[in-house]
């Protein structure tokens, strides 16, 4: 895990490299259906283009495994590493 030159990262680039979603696709798809909400300084927006960005600290909410889970955003990366790595880039916070 390094933190790229940047402070923010692509938000299906980011859910691929936390192995949230298998493919890069995938994880472009449920954010183009409008799944995800991103919360920053305490601004609560649902995201519709994968290409909006993330950065340390903002809060995501979208499902998963049939559940709905809140993360922190802890570190982004630059690559999709080992689970262990992955499970390094957030902090969970609840599950529905």
């Amino acid at each position: 895990m390094s933190e790229p030159e940047s402070h923010a990262q692509r938000i299906d680039l980011w859910l691929w490299h936390a192995r949230f979603y298998k493919t890069r696709t995938l994880a472009s798809r449920v954010v183009a259906d409008g799944r995800v909400r991103l919360t920053r300084t305490g601004q609560v927006r649902r995201i519709s283009k994968a290409s909006a960005t993330l950065a340390v600290d903002d809060e995501l909410t979208l499902p998963r495994n049939g559940k709905i889970v809140r993360i922190r955003i802890l570190a982004l990366s630059t690559r999709r590493g080992p689970a262990s790595e992955a499970q390094s880039l957030y902090a969970l916070l609840e599950t529905d």
